[in-house]
């Protein structure tokens, strides 16, 4: 379990592997948006930049992760905080508590539970709007992925599906679902080219101003094991 969790995690949770299963309504979507799809395209990007770009925010999460080669499927559950641009904080609860922390130059993901801080370069695990680094910038969008309409994936969504302009093993696409109503984004899943899957679902949404920027950043408890997570691993 804490092998998968830490995979989730160093690739990030891969914001994201399941929230639709084979033959559902996203996966089906369709590979370019057509001129209607497109304005559509444009006015929920803009929504999206007003509700995410002027306000940092933290939410619940649970998260789901399947590694399709070996028929592994975990979940997790805990709470983010993120401030623009390029700071997360994931704090996991359950099954076992551990967090990964970023302040957008540097990574951790800490273990207390085993004394043990893993460091590794940020941008090689968040650069390009990997692991849900664009929640700490919504502009990096369209700058990244191409994005297109995608079947919603429930009553009030609107559903977007991104595909990396930089064809990559670790990413093939994701999909965004956004509240109707709001504009929050409620459900992010991410899918890579072995088929691996990680959906994350958000609710308790807050946005605020006044979120610390101490949260972003880690000092290794006294006794704390320090190792460095390279680049591929």
């Amino acid at each position: 379990m804490k092998k998968l969790l830490l995979i989730a995690a160093a690739l990030i949770v891969w914001l994201i592997f399941g929230m639709i299963m084979a033959g559902s309504p996203v996966v089906a979507a369709a590979e370019t948006a057509d001129a209607t799809d497109q304005l559509a395209v444009e006015e929920i990007m803009d929504r999206l930049v007003q509700r995410f770009g002027a306000a940092d925010f933290s939410a619940d999460f649970s998260q789901e992760s399947t590694l399709a080669a070996l028929d592994i499927r975990d979940t997790a559950t805990g709470r983010v905080w993120i401030k623009h641009p390029g700071r997360m904080r994931w704090e996991y609860a359950t099954p076992e508590i551990h967090a990964i922390i970023t302040d957008g130059k540097t990574l951790w993901i800490y273990r207390p539970e085993d004394r043990q801080v893993i460091i590794g370069d940020a941008l090689a695990y968040f650069g390009d709007g990997k692991g849900a680094s664009f929640l700490s910038n919504i502009r990096l969008i369209p700058e990244a992925f191409t994005v297109s309409v995608a079947p919603p994936a429930g009553e009030g969504l609107h559903t977007l599906r991104l595909v990396p302009h930089r064809k990559q093993l670790d990413l093939n696409e994701i999909y965004l679902n956004i509240d109707k109503a709001t504009f929050d984004i409620v459900g992010v899943l991410t899918i890579n080219a072995y088929d691996d899957q990680t959906r994350l679902d958000f609710k308790n949404i807050n946005f605020s101003n006044d979120i610390d920027e101490n949260l972003f950043h880690f000092q290794a408890p006294a006794g704390t094991d320090v190792l460095k997570l390279e680049e591929g691993e």
